[in-house]
């Protein structure tokens, strides 16, 4: 009897022993798990991170005033061009003097860009006729289309709104897409105008 209890009291410790031996492996893998899972969860954080930031730096942010459509702050690709950020803006307006910025030149963060209207960069004294009195139509005021022959202030209007929506004219044959004028009254005032 004492031989048996023994016996068994030695498989029970033994048992007790591999038990213990078990729970402990268990554990210390189940930390090595989640130690691996947080290492690989912080790489992945810093990956975002990274592209995030990678993000951020491939943009910049552009300031646009002056006689653009919606001037303010645009966000753009950093490769971007001017012209870019311009189009963004809505495009020029009728009285801007596009000859004052350089289209082709790559956007820079926190850079301003400021579209001059023909106006501000015009020599002081000079009009909106050239030397022989031809009308400027695409920087011409009300006053100065009204004068043209076989035009008031209705046409004269249209004309502006035209140049608004649409930028400036490039040839004569654009005028005939302004509404009220027809082939005869471009006929008329075709010698009286300049384009650009």
């Amino acid at each position: 009897m004492f031989e048996l209890l023994k016996k068994s009291s030695f498989f029970i410790v033994a048992s007790l022993v591999i038990l213990l031996f078990l729970i402990f492996t268990r554990e210390k893998e189940s930390e090595h798990i989640s130690t691996d899972l947080h290492a690989v969860t912080s790489s992945e954080n810093l990956l975002e991170q990274k592209s995030e930031s990678s993000q951020d730096s491939n943009m910049a942010i552009i300031d646009v005033k002056g006689a653009v459509l919606k001037p303010g702050v645009y966000e753009i690709k950093l490769d971007s061009r001017i012209n870019d950020v311009i189009l963004m803006a809505g495009g020029f307006t009728a009285d801007a003097d596009q000859s004052q910025v350089n289209l082709a030149q790559k956007v820079q963060d926190e850079m301003i860009i400021i579209v001059p209207t023909t106006e501000e960069n015009m020599p002081a004294g000079e009009t909106l006729t050239n030397g022989n009195g031809k009308v400027k139509i695409n920087y011409a005021t009300p006053a100065e289309i009204e004068a043209l022959p076989g035009i008031g202030p209705t046409k004269a209007q249209a004309i502006i709104q035209y140049r608004e929506e649409n930028g400036n004219f490039q040839s004569l044959e654009d005028l005939l897409q302004v509404s009220g004028i027809g082939e005869k009254t471009l006929e008329n005032m075709k010698e009286e105008i300049q384009i650009p």
